[in-house]
């Protein structure tokens, strides 16, 4: 498997993590104090941690920090969006679109040579 396929697969399971950990709490522990959503969600980004740091020094064998941050971005946007209209059941918006145009831009300029 290249560099760039387990970067990706890495970054991308470890988003899932990190989006239930920031988000999560919105549907499943709306009715706690924000404490205890913050100490479950502190656990659960621990698992993000376990992924990204391994996915970042993987990446970072053949890419730029730079190139890293803006892929873990697109990818960010790419989970985020499925959580937000799927469990969280937030309405498509047509900004979403838009952002992921402009994501796609910054990988073009941070990927040209």
């Amino acid at each position: 498997m290249s560099v760039i396929t387990k970067t990706v697969l890495l970054l991308a399971a470890s988003n899932v993590f990190m989006t239930f950990a920031w988000y999560g709490h919105l549907k499943n522990l709306a009715s706690k104090p924000w404490y205890v959503a913050a100490l479950v969600s502190w656990g659960i980004a621990l698992f993000e941690y376990l992924l990204q740091v391994p996915a970042n020094r993987i990446g970072h064998t053949e890419l730029e920090v730079g190139q890293l941050k803006i892929m873990q971005e697109a990818i960010t946007l790419s989970v985020f969006v499925p959580f937000a209209v799927f469990y969280l059941k937030e309405p498509v918006r047509l900004n979403y679109l838009w952002a992921a145009l402009c994501l796609c831009g910054a990988v073009y300029f941070v990927f040209r040579k």
